[in-house]
């Protein structure tokens, strides 16, 4: 069966669909643009890179267990380019992991489209649209649908790490729109309080050393950990 083609949505204005004049439109409304042909040195290349991340991942989630290794290192010495990479990143697992589970379709699509195109999105028809793709081919094929379009193109080429197009006054989007919404962040369990955790690391020593660790810290004088120590051993009996 033939996959759904593209529902046709309208374009409303936005910063981004507007031309302006002189150096700030054409890099970014004054921030930094990151293109690999402007990369001369290792360290120029790490900052590419890391502007990658940035923009894919956005700054609170680039933990070292997110990053795939196999990748950065092709994309290091030169056998992947900006493209090549940002489509592998959202591809990845803990792209998809990050985001795509914790996400429905529509916000997904909202997502996506500011961290792969630079851009909000247009309106509900462009959200619906792009969700059909997503349940008819897949994430993906969202994914390689977004990249290789003629906007992704005209907007950022092969080399250059995708960025928050023509923004003036707004904030930037990864200040403004958590990786999950109020739904998936409601289902989530509550965050332990912090005493429980200290608590908790407490009682693997109780369980295997019973009182002559408490009498020690007794004798030390340090109150609040004999709290803890004491909780410890009424959980670990």
């Amino acid at each position: 069966m033939a996959a759904v083609p593209l529902l046709s949505y309208p374009l409303t204005v936005q910063d981004q669909r507007v031309s302006g004049f002189g150096l700030s439109d054409q890099n970014g409304s004054g921030f930094r643009v990151y293109r690999s042909e402007n990369t001369q040195s290792d360290s120029e290349r790490s900052d590419l890179l890391w502007a990658t991340y940035r923009q894919l991942f956005s700054e609170h989630e680039i933990l070292e267990s997110n990053r795939p290794k196999a990748l950065e290192s092709q994309f290091k010495n030169g056998s992947l380019s900006v493209r090549d990479f940002v489509r592998a990143l959202g591809k990845s697992e803990a792209f998809y992991r990050l985001l795509v589970e914790a996400n429905n379709n529509y916000r997904l699509v909202d997502l996506c489209l500011k961290r792969f195109l630079g851009r909000a999105s247009y309106n509900e028809q462009e959200r619906i649209a792009w969700s059909i793709v997503i349940a008819e081919q897949g994430f993906s094929r969202f994914v390689d649908a977004l990249i290789d379009s003629q906007e992704y193109e005209t907007s950022f080429g092969e080399n250059t790490v995708p960025y928050q197009r023509s923004r003036r006054s707004e904030r930037p989007f990864n200040l403004v729109t958590p990786r999950y919404g109020e739904d998936y962040r409601d289902k989530q369990p509550p965050a332990k309080p912090y005493w429980l955790v200290r608590v908790e690391q407490f009682v693997p020593l109780v369980a295997q050393m019973g009182w002559q660790p408490f009498l020690a810290l007794l004798g030390s004088g340090l109150g609040v950990t004999v709290v803890f120590y004491l909780l410890a051993l009424a959980l670990a009996r």
